[in-house]
């Protein structure tokens, strides 16, 4: 017994000393961690000041004159005198002191919750150490990996931590149809789906396969649909009369621009600024419709102005969220409440944009008008007749911003309408009007309208656009004062149509303000009414070579040109130096408040993390182009790296696309990110294939898509990617497929955006009369790419499927999951129609002569489908049903899905061979038809099918 006393005593004692060791360590090893591990401020401290404390101290307010959103306002003295940062003394600091007290009244947050003990500990620490402050990872600049590795080493890396492996390869069928659907957004041809499935799928088959998809002009189509959501293109100019725009041109160069393999870092300036490059194509400048996609408001009693700075916000803002993953709209009327741009800083970026022409007015001005391939030889043919006498564009380039080249305004005339002041500018009104406030200046008789800081320097005459249906009047032009002198009187006659003039005058110097009076005498019945109304008026020099041979040839020619009619796209063109705009921030947002005056600038925290001194600011949208594909700029590559991404996985390595920032989601695998973002500048040169090339090739992508109970256990959402994607297809590649299998997908590229089918009274048009015409042949089957866009009543069944209303910017489309959605697949007519083609595939096969076959089935002589030999067309049936699954899925239907679908067809059949007025509603022949076409419905609705897995 007492040797067992000593025994329990021993052990005892041992025990206890255990304990004081393992406690004196563990006081030891956190007074060491408490002193020497660093505090990471980006993703240690900004989370909980993000969390808890920057709604009241940051940037929309500061209470109590402390803000914790930039350095400099962190340490600076409060209202109390003192900051309440010390650093390196916590104990001093008063942050700590508020954090830790128990009365409510004095404790912070206030109103809410305490920090957790934990958190305030972290935040003694950080003080301790000095407080140092640090950057947003997406604010650094990419750096390149000290050592390099491959994507499926990076997802592997991060598999093993979580404990978990990835899965095998694909099947060769899920694969051809899963690279085909993201690449091209349809199914691969014939041949190439033979060739690839004859191989086994084999890696290098697969690397094949995946060359002739990035070659095949289809990847453009697939991919504009991608760019178009964060070009907020449409047909339509949005608001509430949301008129038509002849916005297509710009949609169909970006289908070339992806198809031709155009690197970013050109695709992005071309868009910014393609009217500023030296000599610009017409490419160029259907380029910058990027930025005119923004919305008009032609809506009567509106204010031009006011909507013209919405759509110059809409460009700021689409130009961060789209390219660079930032919510910088947030600084309209403040400063960034967790990101480090301030608010003067919104309107130093605006500055960039806020000398374009267009001024929201109805026409659209200025355009890139549409000339015919005869009118382009026309015009080239002016040129040169000018450039043969010394006039004409100079071959040099390189003019200075805003300034012409003599004779160089003869081809923007004809090309955009411009140098042109929109009429609805005109002040000073004496008995004449802006139409609707927005519309165009009219004028009574003796009236009077002024034209401010118009240059006039080496001009000779004006032309003007204009509609007068009362003869008799006058047309007088003076320079600055309503009786200053007179340059010029001309008679205008009636004519009931829109048409252009030219009034010459002496030539002119320097700029003025120009007012134009109207004056005739009315008959005595005629009642004192709106006789004449402006479009747009141009000063321009006079037509050059006047006394050169071939002179009236040559201005007929350039004047038929300037006056046929022809459709124009919205473009970018910048302001002459005398039209130039100042711009002021807005205090609060209010465009009615003015702040102080700004000049050109971008934000200084990442001028300052890109080490680019403020002496090479950019100066003009060329120059923020430049700056913004910047190798240095953090957030371009980083930004189309994880869209791409995104696209393929369906989550992108940053889940908020839209917002790489403080509060947007953290990178699942940061340093892929950055490695690929490098790669994408560096090593492919922007090169959007290449990438793309290296990520459907990656072990990563071609996984199967089955989950295991341990992989939905630890990582449901796939965030680790411990295997394939599987997701819904998206609004454009369910339409696109359900066309090609169908048999009546139309290939045709280019072009006015087309009407397929829908239903009548989903427009609404009360402003114009617009109406939805249901295209004809095959434009009716075209890709859902070319769908025409109206912004107030988009395409329905796209809708239903998460397409984007594009009235602003979309990031990022959030996949839902509706019961609308199976009511389009089953029940949409457009869909009802394709299943019927679908049918009519499945029953001539791998004949393909289905134009010419009839619609019933074998021994179906019209007496209710009765049938002469059962079995045998029971086993046709099934051969299509078997057919048809093969086209969708390029494997083999199983024995239970086919037993289902013969039921489905057994079910469908009788139930038309009992109710003849049913059969009729569905417009089949037969019951066997009408039962295959269900059937073939069915097919198109399979999960498998809607779903990319």
């Amino acid at each position: 017994m007492q040797r067992l006393i000593r025994s329990n005593k021993k052990a005892f004692i041992l025990a206890a000393a255990l304990v004081v060791i393992l406690s004196l360590s563990w006081v030891i090893s956190r007074s060491a961690r408490d002193r020497g591990a660093p505090v990471d401020f980006s993703t240690e401290v900004k989370p909980i000041l993000n969390k808890h404390c920057i709604s009241c101290h940051g940037g929309v307010k500061a209470k109590a004159g402390f803000s914790v959103l930039f350095e400099e306002e962190a340490f600076s003295p409060t209202e109390s005198g003192k900051p309440a940062i010390i650093k390196g003394d916590p104990d001093a600091s008063e942050m700590i002191r508020r954090l830790t007290l128990d009365d409510p009244e004095e404790r912070m947050p206030y109103e809410h919750d305490p920090l957790s003990p934990d958190e305030i500990a972290l935040l003694r620490r950080w003080i301790k150490q000095g407080a140092p402050w640090g950057d947003h990872w997406a604010y650094l600049p990419v750096k390149e990996p000290k050592e390099k590795k491959s994507i499926d080493q990076h997802i592997q890396q991060e598999l093993e931590k979580q404990g978990m492996k990835g899965s095998q390869r694909a099947e060769a069928p899920v694969l051809l149809r899963r690279v085909s659907l993201d690449l091209i957004g349809l199914y691969p041809e014939k041949e190439q789906t033979e060739k690839f499935l004859k191989a086994g799928g084999s890696p290098a088959a697969y690397e094949e396969l995946v060359d002739s998809l990035l070659a095949s002009p289809r990847f453009g189509e697939k991919w504009a649909s991608m760019w178009l959501d964060l070009a907020r293109y449409a047909d339509t100019k949005g608001y509430e009369s949301d008129g038509h725009r002849d916005a297509w041109p710009y949609r169909d160069w970006v289908i070339k621009a992806f198809n031709q393999n155009m690197p970013y870092d050109q695709f992005i300036k071309e868009q910014m600024a393609g009217d500023l490059l030296p000599n610009p194509t017409d490419d160029n400048y259907i380029a910058t419709g990027f930025h005119r996609n923004s919305m008009t408001n032609d809506e009567g009693g509106t204010d031009n102005e006011e909507f013209r700075v919405a759509a110059v916000m809409d460009r700021i803002n689409t130009s961060w969220e789209a390219i660079m993953s930032t919510t910088f709209s947030c600084v309209q009327c403040h400063s960034h409440p967790y990101d480090p741009f301030k608010h003067d800083e919104y309107y130093k970026f605006l500055a960039y944009f806020n000398n374009t022409r267009d001024e929201d007015v109805p026409g659209e001005y200025p355009l890139l008008r549409r000339l015919t391939p005869e009118m382009d030889k026309e015009l080239e043919y002016v040129m040169g007749w000018m450039q043969e006498g010394g006039n004409g564009r100079k071959e040099n380039g390189g003019k200075e911003e805003g300034v012409k080249e003599d004779g160089e305004w003869v081809r923007d005339m004809i090309k955009f309408y411009q140098p042109a002041v929109n009429s609805t500018t005109a002040d000073k009104l004496d008995n004449a009007v802006i139409a609707n406030m927005n519309g165009g200046l009219i004028f009574k008789n003796k009236s009077t309208a002024r034209f401010k800081n118009i240059d006039m320097e080496g001009t000779e005459q004006m032309i003007w656009q204009f509609y007068c249906n009362k003869p008799g009047g006058t047309l007088t032009l003076r320079l600055d004062t309503p009786d200053g002198p007179v340059i010029a009187k001309t008679p205008v006659q009636a004519k009931d149509q829109w048409r252009f003039e030219s009034i010459s005058f002496a030539k002119q110097q320097g700029v003025h303000d120009l007012y134009i009076q109207y004056e005739r005498t009315p008959l005595a019945s005629e009642k004192d009414d709106f006789t004449i109304s402006f479009n747009w008026v141009s000063c321009v020099p006079a037509f050059p070579g006047k006394d050169r041979p071939g002179y009236a040839d040559a201005y007929q020619r350039y004047w038929k040109l300037l006056t046929t009619y022809v459709p124009g796209m919205p473009i970018l063109y910048e302001n002459p130096a005398s039209l130039k705009r100042s711009t002021h921030v807005f205090e609060r947002g209010n465009r009615l408040t003015l702040g102080a005056e700004v000049k050109p600038a971008v934000p200084a925290s990442l001028l300052h993390n890109m080490q680019v001194k403020e002496t090479d600011m950019p100066k003009n949208r060329l120059e923020l182009a430049a700056w913004m594909t910047d190798p240095r700029n953090p957030l371009v590559s980083r930004t189309l790296v994880n869209r791409l991404w995104e696209q393929l996985f369906g989550t992108g390595l940053v889940e908020t696309l839209e917002d790489m920032g403080t509060q947007g989601a953290n990178p699942t695998h940061h340093q892929l990110l950055d490695e690929l973002s490098w790669k994408l500048m560096h090593d492919y040169k922007w090169n959007i294939k290449k990438l793309l090339k290296e990520l459907v090739l990656s072990a990563t992508y071609q996984q199967d898509s089955r989950v295991t109970k341990e992989q939905l256990d630890k990582d449901a959402a796939n965030k680790y990617y411990s295997r394939g994607p599987r997701i819904r297809l998206s609004a454009e590649q369910l339409r696109d497929q359900h066309l090609q299998v169908s048999g009546k997908l139309s290939t045709k590229m280019y072009g006015p955006g087309v009407m397929p089918w829908q239903p009548e009274g989903i427009w609404l048009s009360p402003y114009n009369g617009a109406r939805w015409t249901t295209s004809e042949g095959e434009d009716r089957y075209r890709r859902a790419v070319y769908t025409y866009w109206k912004r107030t009543a988009p395409y329905p069944s796209m809708i239903n499927f998460d397409g984007a209303q594009r009235v602003v910017c979309n990031a990022r489309r959030i996949r839902t999951n509706t019961p609308l959605q199976a009511l389009v697949t089953l029940n949409d007519s457009v869909y009802v129609d394709l299943a019927a083609h679908f049918a009519k595939r499945m029953e001539n096969g791998d004949k393909g002569d289905e134009g010419e076959r009839r619609r019933h089935g074998p021994g179906d002589k019209g007496d209710k489908g009765g049938m002469e030999d059962g079995g045998k067309e029971e086993r046709k049936v099934e051969e299509q049903i078997k057919w048809g699954y093969r086209q969708l899925l390029f494997s083999e239907i199983k024995e239970e899905q086919l037993k289902a679908m013969m039921g489905l067809y057994a079910k469908a059949r009788a139930t038309y061979e009992a109710n003849p007025k049913e059969l009729e509603a569905f417009r089949q022949p037969t019951a066997h038809a009408a039962a295959m076409v269900v059937v073939a419905n069915a097919l198109l609705n399979l999960d498998e099918v809607i779903v990319k897995n």
